[in-house]
Protein backbone atom coordinates (compact mmCIF):
# COMPACT_ATOMS: atom_id res chain seq x y z
CA UNK A 1 0.00 0.00 0.00
CA UNK A 2 1.17 3.80 -0.29
CA UNK A 3 2.01 5.54 2.39
CA UNK A 4 -0.24 8.65 3.18
CA UNK A 5 2.95 10.92 1.89
CA UNK A 6 2.76 9.13 -0.97
CA UNK A 7 -0.84 9.75 -1.82
CA UNK A 8 -0.57 13.42 -1.05
CA UNK A 9 2.17 14.10 -3.35
CA UNK A 10 -0.20 11.92 -6.23
CA UNK A 11 -2.71 14.14 -5.41
CA UNK A 12 -0.61 17.37 -5.94
CA UNK A 13 0.81 16.01 -9.21
CA UNK A 14 -2.36 16.01 -10.96
CA UNK A 15 -1.86 19.58 -10.58
CA UNK A 16 1.45 20.15 -11.22
CA UNK A 17 2.21 22.22 -14.91
CA UNK A 18 5.89 20.34 -14.74
CA UNK A 19 6.71 16.81 -13.13
CA UNK A 20 10.28 15.56 -13.82
CA UNK A 21 10.50 11.91 -13.62
CA UNK A 22 13.64 9.77 -12.90
CA UNK A 23 13.90 6.87 -15.10
CA UNK A 24 15.60 3.74 -14.90
CA UNK A 25 16.57 1.05 -17.27
CA UNK A 26 18.24 -2.16 -16.96
CA UNK A 27 16.61 -4.91 -18.96
CA UNK A 28 19.11 -6.26 -20.51
CA UNK A 29 23.15 -4.41 -20.69
CA UNK A 30 23.13 -1.35 -20.62
CA UNK A 31 22.38 0.55 -16.90
CA UNK A 32 21.20 3.84 -17.84
CA UNK A 33 19.43 6.34 -15.87
CA UNK A 34 17.77 9.52 -17.19
CA UNK A 35 16.23 12.54 -16.12
CA UNK A 36 12.78 13.79 -18.54
CA UNK A 37 10.71 16.29 -17.92
CA UNK A 38 6.84 16.31 -19.05
CA UNK A 39 7.26 13.22 -20.84
CA UNK A 40 9.35 15.25 -23.35
CA UNK A 41 12.47 17.27 -22.95
CA UNK A 42 15.15 14.93 -21.59
CA UNK A 43 17.28 16.68 -18.85
CA UNK A 44 20.01 13.81 -18.66
CA UNK A 45 20.36 10.42 -19.78
CA UNK A 46 22.98 8.44 -18.59
CA UNK A 47 24.31 5.38 -19.87
CA UNK A 48 26.85 2.39 -19.06
CA UNK A 49 26.85 -0.19 -21.67
CA UNK A 50 28.29 -3.31 -21.49
CA UNK A 51 29.18 -4.48 -24.78
CA UNK A 52 33.11 -4.51 -24.32
CA UNK A 53 32.32 -7.13 -21.65
CA UNK A 54 30.09 -9.42 -23.36
CA UNK A 55 31.81 -8.72 -26.64
CA UNK A 56 34.44 -11.60 -26.09
CA UNK A 57 31.69 -14.36 -25.10
CA UNK A 58 30.07 -13.32 -28.66
CA UNK A 59 26.36 -12.19 -26.89
CA UNK A 60 25.30 -11.15 -23.64
CA UNK A 61 25.87 -13.05 -20.58
CA UNK A 62 23.03 -12.95 -18.09
CA UNK A 63 24.91 -13.38 -14.94
CA UNK A 64 27.61 -11.20 -15.99
CA UNK A 65 25.11 -8.75 -16.65
CA UNK A 66 23.43 -8.58 -13.30
CA UNK A 67 26.92 -8.47 -11.84
CA UNK A 68 27.80 -5.54 -14.09
CA UNK A 69 24.68 -3.52 -13.01
CA UNK A 70 25.48 -4.11 -9.73
CA UNK A 71 28.50 -2.45 -10.03
CA UNK A 72 27.74 0.29 -12.43
CA UNK A 73 23.86 1.62 -10.90
CA UNK A 74 24.96 4.09 -8.22
CA UNK A 75 27.45 6.06 -10.65
CA UNK A 76 25.05 6.03 -13.60
CA UNK A 77 22.36 7.24 -11.21
CA UNK A 78 24.85 10.02 -9.73
CA UNK A 79 25.75 11.65 -13.08
CA UNK A 80 22.33 11.58 -14.28
CA UNK A 81 21.70 14.11 -11.37
CA UNK A 82 24.64 16.04 -11.92
CA UNK A 83 23.90 16.59 -15.83
CA UNK A 84 20.72 17.87 -15.26
CA UNK A 85 21.79 19.89 -12.24
CA UNK A 86 19.59 18.75 -10.14
CA UNK A 87 18.81 16.82 -6.62
CA UNK A 88 16.81 13.74 -5.89
CA UNK A 89 14.94 16.64 -3.98
CA UNK A 90 13.61 17.74 -7.54
CA UNK A 91 12.39 14.36 -8.68
CA UNK A 92 8.63 14.19 -8.59
CA UNK A 93 8.72 10.53 -9.55
CA UNK A 94 10.71 7.11 -10.17
CA UNK A 95 10.15 4.92 -12.83
CA UNK A 96 11.61 1.66 -13.79
CA UNK A 97 11.41 -1.07 -16.06
CA UNK A 98 10.05 -4.11 -14.56
CA UNK A 99 9.89 -6.45 -17.98
CA UNK A 100 10.53 -7.64 -19.81
CA UNK A 101 14.14 -8.80 -19.95
CA UNK A 102 16.41 -10.74 -18.20
CA UNK A 103 15.01 -11.20 -14.83
CA UNK A 104 18.37 -10.84 -12.92
CA UNK A 105 19.40 -7.69 -14.69
CA UNK A 106 15.75 -6.82 -14.29
CA UNK A 107 15.57 -7.11 -10.37
CA UNK A 108 18.81 -4.79 -10.08
CA UNK A 109 17.35 -2.09 -11.09
CA UNK A 110 13.55 -3.05 -9.84
CA UNK A 111 15.51 -2.80 -6.52
CA UNK A 112 17.12 0.31 -6.77
CA UNK A 113 14.19 1.96 -7.68
CA UNK A 114 12.42 1.03 -4.91
CA UNK A 115 15.01 1.40 -1.95
CA UNK A 116 15.31 5.04 -3.67
CA UNK A 117 11.33 5.17 -3.43
CA UNK A 118 10.87 4.02 0.08
CA UNK A 119 13.99 6.48 0.87
CA UNK A 120 12.23 9.68 -0.34
CA UNK A 121 8.96 8.51 -0.08
CA UNK A 122 8.55 9.37 -3.51
CA UNK A 123 5.83 7.68 -5.97
CA UNK A 124 7.19 4.27 -8.14
CA UNK A 125 5.89 3.66 -11.62
CA UNK A 126 6.50 0.80 -13.40
CA UNK A 127 7.16 0.38 -16.42
CA UNK A 128 7.12 -2.08 -19.60
CA UNK A 129 9.93 -1.95 -21.42
CA UNK A 130 8.37 -2.60 -24.81
CA UNK A 131 5.98 0.42 -24.26
CA UNK A 132 9.17 2.25 -23.10
CA UNK A 133 10.46 1.75 -26.60
CA UNK A 134 7.57 3.37 -28.07
CA UNK A 135 7.72 6.12 -25.67
CA UNK A 136 11.43 6.96 -27.19
CA UNK A 137 9.31 8.66 -30.19
CA UNK A 138 7.96 11.69 -27.62
CA UNK A 139 11.30 12.35 -26.97
CA UNK A 140 11.90 15.88 -28.03
CA UNK A 141 9.21 15.70 -30.15
CA UNK A 142 5.87 16.97 -31.10
CA UNK A 143 4.09 13.54 -32.22
CA UNK A 144 0.87 12.63 -30.90
CA UNK A 145 -1.17 9.14 -31.43
CA UNK A 146 -2.73 7.55 -33.37
CA UNK A 147 0.37 6.02 -35.43
CA UNK A 148 1.17 2.44 -36.29
CA UNK A 149 4.83 1.77 -34.47
CA UNK A 150 7.23 -1.19 -36.44
CA UNK A 151 9.10 -2.40 -32.88
CA UNK A 152 12.40 -4.54 -33.85
CA UNK A 153 15.04 -5.28 -31.42
CA UNK A 154 16.72 -8.49 -30.58
CA UNK A 155 13.87 -10.39 -28.55
CA UNK A 156 10.54 -8.39 -29.96
CA UNK A 157 9.31 -7.42 -33.74
CA UNK A 158 5.61 -6.15 -33.79
CA UNK A 159 3.74 -3.99 -35.60
CA UNK A 160 1.07 -1.87 -33.52
CA UNK A 161 -1.49 0.32 -33.66
CA UNK A 162 -0.74 3.14 -31.16
CA UNK A 163 -4.21 4.76 -30.41
CA UNK A 164 -3.54 6.54 -27.21
CA UNK A 165 -0.64 6.90 -25.11
CA UNK A 166 -1.77 4.04 -22.89
CA UNK A 167 -3.95 2.01 -25.84
CA UNK A 168 -2.24 0.11 -28.39
CA UNK A 169 -3.20 -2.97 -30.34
CA UNK A 170 -0.92 -5.94 -31.89
CA UNK A 171 -1.72 -5.92 -35.71
CA UNK A 172 1.12 -8.53 -36.31
CA UNK A 173 4.49 -10.18 -34.91
CA UNK A 174 7.04 -12.45 -35.44
CA UNK A 175 5.75 -16.22 -35.34
CA UNK A 176 9.32 -17.04 -34.15
CA UNK A 177 12.72 -15.31 -33.84
CA UNK A 178 12.77 -11.40 -34.01
CA UNK A 179 14.56 -9.37 -36.33
CA UNK A 180 17.62 -8.35 -34.34
CA UNK A 181 18.03 -12.24 -32.84
CA UNK A 182 18.43 -12.76 -36.88
CA UNK A 183 20.96 -9.86 -37.64
CA UNK A 184 23.02 -11.13 -34.61
CA UNK A 185 23.13 -14.94 -35.91
CA UNK A 186 24.12 -14.24 -39.22
CA UNK A 187 26.81 -11.89 -38.30
CA UNK A 188 28.18 -14.79 -36.02
CA UNK A 189 27.68 -17.19 -38.75
CA UNK A 190 30.01 -14.89 -41.45
CA UNK A 191 32.23 -14.09 -38.99
CA UNK A 192 31.46 -10.15 -38.39
CA UNK A 193 31.02 -10.85 -34.44
CA UNK A 194 29.26 -9.10 -31.45
CA UNK A 195 27.22 -6.58 -31.94
CA UNK A 196 25.62 -7.82 -35.16
CA UNK A 197 23.38 -5.51 -36.00
CA UNK A 198 25.58 -2.78 -36.34
CA UNK A 199 28.30 -4.59 -37.93
CA UNK A 200 25.75 -6.28 -40.67
CA UNK A 201 24.20 -2.99 -41.46
CA UNK A 202 27.73 -1.35 -42.16
CA UNK A 203 29.02 -4.36 -44.74
CA UNK A 204 25.31 -4.28 -46.20
CA UNK A 205 25.78 -0.57 -47.25
CA UNK A 206 28.97 -2.07 -49.09
CA UNK A 207 27.39 -4.84 -51.11
CA UNK A 208 24.87 -5.85 -53.55
CA UNK A 209 21.25 -7.45 -53.23
CA UNK A 210 22.43 -10.36 -55.20
CA UNK A 211 21.54 -13.58 -53.03
CA UNK A 212 17.77 -14.91 -52.78
CA UNK A 213 17.78 -16.77 -49.87
CA UNK A 214 13.75 -17.31 -49.29
CA UNK A 215 11.61 -17.35 -52.35
CA UNK A 216 8.24 -18.02 -50.76
CA UNK A 217 6.27 -15.72 -48.22
CA UNK A 218 4.11 -17.70 -46.63
CA UNK A 219 2.36 -14.59 -44.15
CA UNK A 220 2.64 -12.10 -47.42
CA UNK A 221 -0.85 -11.14 -46.87
CA UNK A 222 -0.94 -10.79 -43.10
CA UNK A 223 0.49 -8.53 -40.83
CA UNK A 224 2.95 -11.55 -39.17
CA UNK A 225 6.42 -12.07 -40.44
CA UNK A 226 9.16 -14.92 -39.70
CA UNK A 227 12.93 -15.10 -39.56
CA UNK A 228 13.69 -18.64 -38.23
CA UNK A 229 13.70 -19.41 -42.07
CA UNK A 230 15.78 -16.48 -43.28
CA UNK A 231 18.06 -16.91 -41.04
CA UNK A 232 18.51 -20.43 -41.57
CA UNK A 233 18.69 -19.93 -45.41
CA UNK A 234 21.73 -17.77 -44.78
CA UNK A 235 23.17 -20.45 -42.57
CA UNK A 236 22.96 -23.36 -45.03
CA UNK A 237 24.52 -21.19 -48.02
CA UNK A 238 27.58 -20.14 -46.31
CA UNK A 239 27.93 -23.92 -45.17
CA UNK A 240 27.81 -24.93 -48.56
CA UNK A 241 29.90 -22.11 -49.70
CA UNK A 242 32.62 -23.02 -46.79
CA UNK A 243 32.54 -26.49 -47.90
CA UNK A 244 33.35 -25.93 -51.35
CA UNK A 245 36.29 -24.07 -50.07
CA UNK A 246 34.60 -21.12 -51.81
CA UNK A 247 35.17 -17.54 -50.29
CA UNK A 248 32.17 -15.65 -48.25
CA UNK A 249 30.72 -12.48 -50.11
CA UNK A 250 30.10 -11.06 -47.01
CA UNK A 251 29.22 -7.72 -48.09
CA UNK A 252 26.52 -9.22 -50.31
CA UNK A 253 25.16 -11.86 -48.20
CA UNK A 254 24.41 -9.04 -45.34
CA UNK A 255 22.66 -6.23 -48.10
CA UNK A 256 20.33 -9.46 -49.15
CA UNK A 257 19.98 -10.52 -45.52
CA UNK A 258 19.16 -6.97 -45.11
CA UNK A 259 16.62 -6.86 -48.02
CA UNK A 260 14.42 -9.90 -47.15
CA UNK A 261 14.60 -9.03 -43.25
CA UNK A 262 13.23 -5.41 -43.79
CA UNK A 263 11.14 -5.41 -47.26
CA UNK A 264 7.92 -7.76 -46.42
CA UNK A 265 7.99 -5.35 -42.48
CA UNK A 266 8.31 -2.03 -44.60
CA UNK A 267 5.42 -3.12 -46.66
CA UNK A 268 3.16 -4.49 -44.10
CA UNK A 269 3.66 -1.25 -42.10
CA UNK A 270 2.57 1.01 -45.44
CA UNK A 271 -0.25 -1.45 -45.57
CA UNK A 272 -1.41 -0.94 -42.00
CA UNK A 273 -1.07 2.55 -42.28
CA UNK A 274 -3.68 2.89 -45.28
CA UNK A 275 -5.78 -0.22 -43.73
CA UNK A 276 -6.16 1.72 -40.45
CA UNK A 277 -6.46 5.42 -42.47
CA UNK A 278 -3.24 6.61 -40.35
CA UNK A 279 -0.66 8.98 -41.78
CA UNK A 280 2.23 8.68 -39.18
CA UNK A 281 4.58 5.74 -38.66
CA UNK A 282 7.27 5.05 -36.22
CA UNK A 283 10.14 3.31 -35.53
CA UNK A 284 11.38 1.83 -32.20
CA UNK A 285 13.86 -0.39 -30.89
CA UNK A 286 17.19 -1.03 -31.89
CA UNK A 287 16.93 -2.25 -34.50
CA UNK A 288 15.53 1.12 -35.59
CA UNK A 289 18.93 2.03 -36.29
CA UNK A 290 19.18 0.33 -38.82
CA UNK A 291 20.50 2.64 -41.54
CA UNK A 292 18.72 0.63 -45.01
CA UNK A 293 15.37 0.25 -42.65
CA UNK A 294 15.51 3.63 -42.23
CA UNK A 295 16.22 4.40 -45.47
CA UNK A 296 13.30 2.07 -47.06
CA UNK A 297 10.52 3.34 -45.02
CA UNK A 298 11.26 7.00 -45.57
CA UNK A 299 11.11 6.00 -49.79
CA UNK A 300 7.76 4.38 -49.10
CA UNK A 301 6.57 6.95 -46.55
CA UNK A 302 7.03 9.56 -49.54
CA UNK A 303 5.08 8.07 -52.18
CA UNK A 304 2.17 7.14 -49.43
CA UNK A 305 1.82 10.49 -47.91
CA UNK A 306 2.68 9.08 -44.55
CA UNK A 307 4.76 10.99 -42.10
CA UNK A 308 7.92 8.95 -40.91
CA UNK A 309 9.48 9.10 -37.09
CA UNK A 310 12.06 7.78 -35.30
CA UNK A 311 14.26 8.31 -32.44
CA UNK A 312 17.99 9.68 -32.96
CA UNK A 313 19.98 6.15 -32.25
CA UNK A 314 20.98 6.71 -28.76
CA UNK A 315 16.88 6.42 -27.58
CA UNK A 316 16.68 3.65 -30.12
CA UNK A 317 18.70 1.63 -27.75
CA UNK A 318 17.97 0.57 -24.29
CA UNK A 319 17.98 4.00 -22.44
CA UNK A 320 15.84 5.34 -18.94
CA UNK A 321 14.54 8.24 -21.10
CA UNK A 322 12.35 6.46 -22.75
CA UNK A 323 11.26 4.60 -19.64
CA UNK A 324 10.51 8.38 -17.89
CA UNK A 325 8.89 9.35 -21.16
CA UNK A 326 6.73 6.06 -20.68
CA UNK A 327 6.14 6.47 -17.03
CA UNK A 328 4.65 10.19 -17.79
CA UNK A 329 1.73 8.97 -19.31
CA UNK A 330 1.43 6.38 -16.89
CA UNK A 331 0.85 8.78 -14.29
CA UNK A 332 -1.46 10.59 -16.47
CA UNK A 333 -3.52 7.88 -17.12
CA UNK A 334 -3.29 6.44 -13.25
CA UNK A 335 -1.49 3.18 -14.85
CA UNK A 336 1.21 1.00 -13.31
CA UNK A 337 1.23 3.04 -10.02
CA UNK A 338 3.44 0.57 -7.60
CA UNK A 339 3.79 0.26 -4.09
CA UNK A 340 6.88 -1.39 -2.84
CA UNK A 341 5.77 -4.99 -3.58
CA UNK A 342 6.75 -4.41 -6.92
CA UNK A 343 8.70 -7.61 -8.61
CA UNK A 344 10.62 -7.81 -11.63
CA UNK A 345 9.27 -9.86 -14.47
CA UNK A 346 11.14 -11.58 -17.58
CA UNK A 347 7.97 -11.84 -19.51
CA UNK A 348 5.15 -9.21 -20.13
CA UNK A 349 2.16 -8.74 -22.75
CA UNK A 350 2.45 -5.02 -24.46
Amino acid sequence: MYSEQVKDQLDKLKHKDDIIILGIESSCDETSVAIVKNGKQVLSNAISSQIDIHTRFGGVVPEVASRNHVLAIDNVYKQALEKANLTIDDIDVIAVTYGAGLIGALMVGVSFAKALAYNTSKPLIAVNHIRGHISANYLNSDIKPPFICLVVSGGHTAILKVVDYNSFSCLGSTVDDAIGEAFDKVARVIGLGYPGGPKVDKAASEGKNNIAFVTKDNLKKSYDCSYSGLKTAVINYVHKLEQKNQPLPVNDICASFTCEAVNPLVEKCIRACKQNNIKQLCLAGGVACNSYLRRKCQEECNKNGIKLHYPEPVLCTDNAAMIASCAYYNLKSGVNIENLELDAKSNLPL
